[in-house]
């Protein structure tokens, strides 16, 4: 409970240290929002696997102050269970022409206990307009981890786009209650093939995608008789309002 308070006083600065930069600005600026989903998507594996899985994110605020929720899960069909589930929410604010720095808190449900997490990250524009979003967090238990998340979208024509993207998550100390190793624990690769149907607000897709577990973690996900690394064509579309 200690560690949890410390967590969350963490997120309570980082809101602290983002506000003054931005508060006078929000008096000046119109109020946007936005709704956007990057995947929407129906998964089956190699070995028969069904998932449902979804990664997205909305917002509100001005230019110079935005509170955004970002939201990620997948649901295992067969068994109609979430295998995992993550909502976070934070306030962000520009500190670049290309890039944001954000804080606020994280909370997930994976397989075994929930965890809340203190959260702080950075996202925008690297060279090569790769977009870039990653986190470091602090959780509950004290422990440290982070994620990187790449993506970039080649455009082959007007209408028709292809998007290599990658994350990696990175645990500093394992969590053997949720089935964490230390070290680079799991990375995802994907390919979509996207169809712009409408103006950038409905994108249907195909693609692949591959998951791999590495170290502890693949020896906890192999010890409950799961592939430590899996293929996965997926059938899903991009939406944006």
């Amino acid at each position: 409970m200690i560690i949890l308070k410390k967590s969350l006083l963490a997120a309570a600065l980082t809101f602290s240290v983002l506000m003054p930069v931005a508060g006078h600005a929000m008096e000046a600026s119109n109020i946007i929002y936005g709704v956007q989903m990057e995947e929407f998507e129906y998964r089956y594996g190699e070995g028969g696997e069904k998932l449902f899985a979804f990664d997205g994110d909305a917002f509100i605020g001005t230019d110079e102050l935005k509170l955004r929720w970002e939201g990620s899960g997948e649901l295992d069909l067969n068994v109609n269970r979430f295998e995992s589930l993550s909502n976070q929410l934070a306030l962000q604010t520009p500190i670049s022409d290309f890039w944001d720095i954000k804080g606020g808190v994280r909370f997930t449900s994976p397989e075994g206990p929930d965890r809340w997490y203190a959260v702080v990250g950075l996202s925008g524009l690297a060279p090569q307009w790769i977009e870039v979003d990653t986190h470091l967090f602090l959780s509950e238990k004290g422990k440290l981890s982070a994620d990187l998340d790449i993506e970039y979208e080649i455009l082959l024509t007007n209408y028709l786009t292809l998007t290599p993207s990658a994350n990696i998550d990175v645990a500093f100390s394992s969590d053997r209650e949720i089935g964490v190793g230390s070290g680079i624990n799991s990375v995802e690769a994907g390919l979509r093939l996207s169809y712009d149907v409408w103006d950038r607000i409905l994108s249907p897709y195909v693609g692949v995608v591959y998951e791999r577990k590495f170290g502890q973690t693949a020896n906890y996900v192999e010890a409950e008789g799961e592939s430590a690394d899996i293929w996965y064509a997926v059938i899903g579309a991009k939406l944006m309002f």
